[in-house]
């Protein structure tokens, strides 16, 4: 079929938009984090005397950092829907977030939504895949204190063992609040066969929008960090809590992420911009820590369970464009998030002046020594 004009001037458009957002993206790389780390080295000292305000200065960094990774996919037209409890009302307790995963682009997405829920962002802490590690934002994460952890029976169960020690060297003496994991383990694409022969082997349901979870993160971290509870927690919980001002984890929060005609975003796209503007829907429930059980064959029940909920409320979203109401609600209530553009803009800016700064500074100090 012949190419019109027309066509060949708006892939001609999108080719050229694309490469000047990986132009904008890579020189954005280049100034914001160099300028993290250099401004760390320099606070070290106040690491030292003063280390909450080490974190806290650190703390803010790292939202600015996720700010600009969340601006590539609001100026491209990426933006967020929000459904479901609001977690705005918990954003300064401790909760762990249990969120389904599909794409790269969900990390980016619950960077973009996380944004304006306080000091959610900056006092986070995320468990990825290892392999993150090796990208340009690992560094970052490397000093933020998140966990990089590495799938498949080989190294599972090491793997928590080092999840716990991390937890309780990091977690609360960096002042940490939420921790984000994903525990189907991988991306749905991947996972969704191998999850689906193993629901027909063991009886359970069979899902299509989500795989089973695995147990072994979730159970480590309320092991770790959920704090003994006046009404009565299960005397089994092996808890280790450093700081008797912490109440522990309160709250778990599960995040449901629906693409429209459940087709995910990637990094590729979120960075380069080639698809049309897209909504994305993510949908809360949050449930307080004591309902959440401690034995492992029934918090394996009660997660599994979760996620043939997050199957059920795919499925809704899928059919109708929706999420449904909440219960005891009649109509489902959607917000949309929104950022300011003046506020992306001027973080970009000190990104870019911040570059600049450390520029004068190792030529001032390369002619003085040459």
């Amino acid at each position: 079929m012949a190419v019109t004009l027309e066509q060949a001037r708006r892939v001609g458009y999108t080719c050229l938009k694309a490469l000047l957002r990986f132009a904008f993206m890579v020189a954005n790389n280049l100034v914001a984090i160099p300028s993290y780390v250099l401004y760390l080295i320099v606070l070290q000292p106040l690491r030292v005397l003063d280390s909450k305000s080490f974190w806290y200065i650190e703390g803010v960094l790292f939202k600015w950092l996720l700010a600009m990774v969340a601006s590539w996919g609001w100026w491209a037209g990426y933006t967020v829907v929000e459904w479901g409890d609001d977690v705005q009302a918990v954003s300064e307790d401790e909760a762990m977030v249990l969120v389904n995963h599909q794409a790269t682009g969900d990390v980016c997405t619950l960077m973009m939504c996380l944004q304006d829920k306080g000091t959610v962002v900056r006092q986070m802490m995320w468990l990825m895949d290892h392999i993150f590690k090796y990208t340009n934002f690992g560094i970052v994460s490397l000093i933020h204190g998140d966990f990089f952890i590495r799938q498949g029976k080989a190294h599972r169960d090491q793997q928590l063992v080092l999840l716990k020690e991390h937890l309780e060297k990091y977690y609360r003496s960096r002042n940490r609040k939420w921790i984000v994991l994903f525990p189907e383990g991988g991306f749905l694409r991947k996972r969704r066969e191998t999850s689906q022969a193993f629901a027909k082997k063991n009886n359970l349901p069979f899902l299509k929008h989500v795989t089973l979870p695995r147990l072994g993160a979730t159970q480590v971290i309320l092991k770790t960090l959920v704090a003994p509870q006046e009404n009565g927690t299960p005397a089994g919980r092996d808890t280790v809590i450093k700081e008797s001002k912490s109440k522990g984890l309160q709250w778990v929060i599960d995040a449901t992420i629906a693409y429209p005609k459940g087709e995910p975003i990637d990094i590729q796209t979120w960075i380069l911009g080639y698809r049309q503007p897209t909504v994305t829907h993510v949908h809360y429930r949050i449930f307080p820590i004591k309902d959440v059980p401690a034995e492992p064959e029934a918090l394996t029940d009660w997660l599994y369970k979760r996620f043939i909920e997050k199957e059920d409320l795919l499925t809704h979203f899928y059919e109708t464009g929706a999420f449904p109401p909440l219960q005891g609600q009649t109509k489902a209530i959607s917000r949309e998030m929104t950022l300011s553009n003046l506020w992306l803009v001027g973080i970009q800016s000190l990104a870019f002046l911040s570059g600049g700064m450390w520029y004068c500074i190792f030529q001032y100090f390369y002619h003085c020594l040459f």
